[in-house]
C-alpha cells in the first residue's frame, strides 16, 4: 500500500499540467494553432468586384487571374513600341495587394537586351500600372491579409 501511495505521489507531482495556470495553457494552445496554421496559403483570393465571394477557391483565382490580365492587357492596348530585332523575353513583375485591397508594384525584372533594344520600356510599365485599381483583399481566418503575386510579361515579336 505505501508503494502505491508513493507511485501515486511522484505521478501527482511530476504531471506539470496541474500546475500551470490558465493563462499558460492558453498561451501553449495558441502557440500550436498558430503552427498547425499553413501561412503560405490563404482562404480566398482578392477578388474583383465581378468576382463571387461564395465560390469555390479554385474559381476565385480564376476569376481574379483572368480580371488580372485583362486589367493589364488594357493597360497595354495602345502601346506601341519599335524594334529592329526579333525579341522573345519574359520579364516578370511583382506586385503586392495589402490588406485594404490596393494593389502595388513592388519590382520589374532588369532585363538587359529589353533595356538595350526599348529604353525606357520598364519605366513605361510602371506609368501604365501606376494606377492600378483596388480589390477585396485576401483572406487568412476572416481577417484581410496583403499577398505577392509575379505577373509573366511576355514580349514576342518574331514572326
Amino acid at each position: 500500500m505505501q508503494k502505491f501511495l508513493f507511485l501515486l505521489m511522484v505521478v501527482f507531482l511530476t504531471s506539470c499540467e496541474l500546475f500551470q495556470s490558465k493563462a499558460v495553457r492558453t498561451e501553449n494552445k495558441v502557440q500550436e494553432d498558430l503552427l498547425a496554421i499553413d501561412w503560405n496559403d490563404v482562404d480566398s483570393y482578392p477578388l474583383f468586384d465581378t468576382c463571387d465571394e461564395n465560390a469555390p477557391k479554385s474559381t476565385q483565382r480564376s476569376c481574379f487571374q483572368e480580371n488580372m490580365f485583362n486589367y493589364f492587357s488594357s493597360a497595354f492596348s495602345d502601346a506601341q513600341f519599335e524594334v529592329d530585332t526579333d525579341i522573345n523575353e519574359t520579364l516578370h513583375v511583382d506586385f503586392k495587394i495589402d490588406e485594404h485591397g490596393f494593389i502595388t508594384i513592388l519590382e520589374i525584372e532588369e532585363n538587359v537586351k529589353i533595356n538595350e533594344l526599348l529604353p525606357g520600356f520598364n519605366a513605361e510599365i510602371s506609368s501604365r500600372l501606376n494606377d492600378l485599381t483596388t480589390v477585396a483583399p485576401a483572406l487568412k481566418q476572416g481577417n484581410p491579409v496583403s499577398m505577392k503575386f509575379r505577373l509573366p510579361l511576355v514580349l514576342n515579336t518574331t514572326n
